[in-house]
């Protein structure tokens, strides 16, 4: 298989001590793209560090936002960082961006605020956007149909997405491509399976979250990139369709949406 890990955070610190060989077990299980996902609200940013790796390998490439966990870090300094980072010829989306009601780590006006903020951003700066939307989803949908109407909504990522079906058709009706996780695998995620049989094959991508979300059978360990081939033959068995088949496919989704040339990548 060949494959394309649409979301991962490659340059963090988790990964400090083994990322050469993180790396090179993505190069052993086809993993052979990536995009990776900074942060410059974070209070220990590793923007560079993913620009540098992005830089040290051709499959590699980065998107970077402000996370609704800390939208009260936004200012007008990390928005001139956005737009320099966003210059460079890797960068590939604006995000992650969106609205996080569960955990609530910035107040929900200045979540509200600063998504809309970055969403008008990724319109002038002609990126698409990679949306973490968690326990929001109505007022998310507000701030897109908003943009929507104007005419400057960009296309968007539902990253790590874990909602039903009738929601995942909201996104779908919205132009939205849809990012299954490894929370896909989950013996809980019920819900989740009937939008990965149902949802159009070429609106499909696959993710690892990592470090997070580590799928079965590797679930509590510490994710890595090379495990989005466990999530993408998952999906592929719900689908009854050939393995290899469904992840190129879903790699080639993922260069479409993100602009990218499906040939360039690690060999």
């Amino acid at each position: 298989m060949r494959l394309f890990d649409s979301h991962c955070h490659l340059a963090d610190p988790k990964f400090d001590e083994d990322r050469l060989q993180v790396v090179k077990n993505m190069q052993d299980t086809g993993v052979v793209q990536a995009m990776l996902i900074c942060d410059p609200g974070d209070e220990v940013p590793y923007t560079e560090k993913t620009f540098q790796l992005t830089e040290d390998h051709p499959g590699f490439f980065f998107g970077i936002g402000v996370h609704p966990h800390n939208a009260k870090a936004y200012n007008d300094r990390i928005e001139r960082e956005i737009q320099a980072f966003c210059a460079e010829g890797k960068s590939k989306a604006l995000g992650e961006i969106g609205l996080d009601y569960y955990y609530d780590l910035s107040p929900r006006s200045e979540q509200r605020d600063v998504f809309a903020r970055q969403l008008d951003l990724a319109y002038t700066l002609g990126k698409p956007c990679v949306l973490h939307i968690r326990d929001a989803f109505g007022d998310a949908m507000d701030i897109l149909h908003g943009a929507a109407k104007t005419g400057r909504l960009v296309p968007c990522q539902m990253h790590c997405y874990s909602g039903s079906w009738e929601t995942a058709k909201e996104c779908l009706d919205m132009g939205m491509v849809i990012s299954f996780s490894g929370s896909v695998t989950f013996k809980n995620a019920r819900r989740l399976l009937e939008t990965a049989k149902k949802a159009p094959i070429d609106r499909i991508l696959v993710e690892t979250d990592s470090p997070y979300l580590a799928p079965v059978p590797m679930r509590g360990k510490r994710n890595e990139p090379a495990y989005v081939a466990y999530t993408a033959r998952f999906i592929a068995g719900l689908r009854n369709m050939d393995e290899e088949e469904f992840a190129e496919t879903a790699r080639r989704n993922s260069c479409r949406f993100f602009g990218i040339n499906p040939e360039v990548y690690n060999r």
